[in-house]
């Protein structure tokens, strides 16, 4: 078959079982190697047309680099002319003026390091994003349970952006229809979904969040009003950072990443500073939950520096917590007392106007620091029971009694936690019943990291000599992880 364009795969070779795996499975170096095989491009061909370096490719091939970024995966699509769908992507743009997949394909242009910050490239993101998630198979679902999230400097790099200011899209394209009534509804729905997902955990209705952000992409993809316009990119940040909380709550690493990079990159473009530093304080917390608590310390400053006077009380008092939970990892008790104290001051500075403009913090109250603050205080207990244990169990005793039984993913956690300080002070009586306690709450909510939580009080229960309570509170904790 002739080519126009170096690199072009015929349709032989994109028809290929094991071509088709490889690029369903973002397994770029068995791609290419297939493709050498198959195709005859050599590695200078494959970078020369997904504008990439004949090292980079290399790298790739010998699985020393794997490509996390989609906008590298669009630009190997393009380069190459592999369509869309094979990749989980949109349809291509050469696709939609072409009906043959031999067709000329435009030159790809060179990106630029800022080129994801762009509006366009984050509307096309977001499009990408949620086709490839929902249309997930359970063996694609089963991948997404094991694909790691970056961490350290290929982390921390990619968010940089979020400090520049915000980048103009070229042209002057028609503007779509979208009204204030209709961006209402939108902003109504967004906030119901982060309250559904706060309340229960577990990822419930996330392919819901999903479709909603894919027609929010959609409207954007239309170019409306520029007060529309900028309206839409907060919705989509809002879906964003609930869609990466579900993955995150499902045990998706990556995809929770994924779609946390997509909601800051959407804050800013919609110029809400606030919420962006929001959402790098739920990427912080993934990392701590990673044992990264430097990548999130950086992300929290970050955070705080982006932010700035846009954040209000209730924003720094939560920034705040985050800083001292990393000061926790790294056992730096002074600096998490003294981080912990200026989230208490900040927090004391809150008032309900915040809570009406920005509905997504109003979570973060006293009961909240309680729980937060008793939480990293456990996490000091294992590593010295007598100095926090009791402390920690007091702080977690208070954020249960101000926010009671009715925040189920909150309350099971605090639970847990608070059958873990009676295990470290020694009190296995009040550690049994805490822990029926636990098991009872993790019952009423689908979150896997309440499970997760609750298979850390499983060694508590085994080896003891063991009264019959201790075994009973054993076998709730296996039935419920079984079940």
């Amino acid at each position: 078959m002739e080519t126009s364009t170096p690199g072009l795969l015929t349709p032989e070779v994109l028809g290929r079982e094991d071509v088709r795996r490889a690029l369903e499975e973002h397994d770029f170096a068995a791609a290419f190697i297939l493709f050498k095989k198959w195709g005859g491009l050599s590695q200078n061909r494959i970078a020369s047309a997904c504008h990439l370096t004949p090292g980079k490719v290399s790298t790739i091939i010998s699985g020393r680099h794997q490509v996390t970024s989609f906008d590298v995966v669009r630009r190997i699509s393009d380069g190459l002319r592999i369509p869309g769908r094979l990749l989980g992507l949109a349809d291509r743009p050469w696709e939609r003026q072409a009906d043959r997949l031999d067709s000329p394909a435009p030159t790809a242009p060179q990106p630029s390091d800022d080129a994801s910050w762009q509006p366009a490239a984050t509307v096309d993101l977001a499009a990408d994003l949620t086709r490839s998630d929902l249309v997930l198979d359970r063996r694609a679902a089963a991948r997404a349970l094991t694909g790691a999230a970056l961490t350290g400097a290929a982390l921390l790099d990619s968010v940089e952006g979020w400090l520049q200011p915000a980048l103009p899209d070229r042209g002057t394209p028609s503007r779509g229809r979208i009204g204030r009534a209709e961006l209402g509804e939108l902003e109504a729905t967004a906030q119901a979904f982060r309250a559904w997902d706060h309340k229960l955990g577990g990822g419930l209705r996330r392919k819901a969040v999903l479709g909603q952000l894919n027609e929010v992409a959609s409207h954007l993809d239309e170019h409306q009003a520029p007060p529309i316009e900028r309206g839409l990119f907060r919705v989509m940040a809002h879906l964003g950072g609930t869609a990466a909380t579900m993955a995150w709550d499902s045990g998706m690493q990556k995809q929770a990443q994924n779609y946390y990079r997509l909601a800051l990159r959407a804050a800013h473009a919609g110029s809400d500073p606030a919420f962006g530093a929001n959402v790098l304080a739920g990427m912080a917390r993934q990392m701590l939950y990673q044992d990264r608590p430097r990548d999130a310390l950086e992300l929290v400053h970050l955070a705080q520096k982006g932010a700035g006077r846009a954040a209000g009380p209730r924003v720094r008092a939560m920034l705040n917590t985050r800083e001292a939970w990393a000061y926790a990892a790294m056992d730096r008790t002074a600096a998490f007392r003294r981080a912990t104290d200026e989230a208490t001051e900040a927090l004391a500075e809150a008032t309900s106007d915040e809570n009406q403009e920005h509905y997504w913090i109003a979570y973060f109250d006293e009961a909240e620091l309680a729980g937060v603050t008793g939480g990293r205080m456990l996490d000091m207990a294992r590593r010295n029971p007598e100095i926090h244990a009791e402390n920690a169990a007091n702080s977690i005793h208070e954020a249960l009694a101000k926010r009671g039984p009715a925040a189920f993913r909150s309350h099971a956690l605090d639970m847990i936690g608070l059958a873990e300080c009676h295990f470290l002070m020694g009190d296995i009586t009040g550690a049994v019943t805490h822990t029926r306690g636990a098991c009872e709450a993790a019952a009423r909510t689908q979150s896997s990291r309440v499970r997760t939580q609750l298979g850390v009080l499983y060694p508590y229960t085994v080896g003891r000599q063991a009264s019959q309570a201790v075994a009973e509170a054993r076998s709730m904790i296996r039935e419920l992880l079984s079940s």
